[in-house]
């Protein structure tokens, strides 16, 4: 996935999960990977990282 998508994935998921989207976005990884979809585990990874900068540092 492009960077632009994930960024925008990344906002979209923020704005409607809040605290929770890093944990929404971990667990899409798990399920994509559980299910031998290893593009989009990785697409999903990169969305939980950009969720990450998004929170800024010290969140847990």
């Amino acid at each position: 996935m492009e960077a632009t998508k994930v960024a925008v994935y990344a906002n979209a998921l923020y704005a409607a999960h809040g605290d929770r989207a890093e944990a929404e976005a971990a667990q899409k990884a798990t399920e994509a990977l559980s299910a031998q979809k290893l593009s989009e585990a990785k697409a999903w990874r990169a969305v939980r990282a950009s969720i990450r900068r998004l929170r800024g540092p010290n969140q847990s």
